[in-house]
């Protein structure tokens, strides 16, 4: 990747697209196929399920 797109290297911390120490498991000890299934399922509710927290919230873009 680094050859085709050189410019990613300046943009990663060290120059390394992977550390070579953690890792984490987003699963956890108890995941399985059914567990992530209602996971992905309960995503994508409507804005009116959401309660705005903080009015003034800065938005990235």
């Amino acid at each position: 990747m680094f050859c085709i797109h050189p410019e990613i290297k300046q943009l990663l911390w060290r120059g390394n697209l992977w550390t070579s120490g953690f890792y984490a498991n987003t699963v956890g000890l108890y995941g399985n196929k059914e567990v992530i299934r209602k996971y992905v399922e309960s995503q994508g509710k409507s804005d009116k399920d959401y309660q705005k927290v903080y009015s003034g919230q800065l938005t990235l873009f």
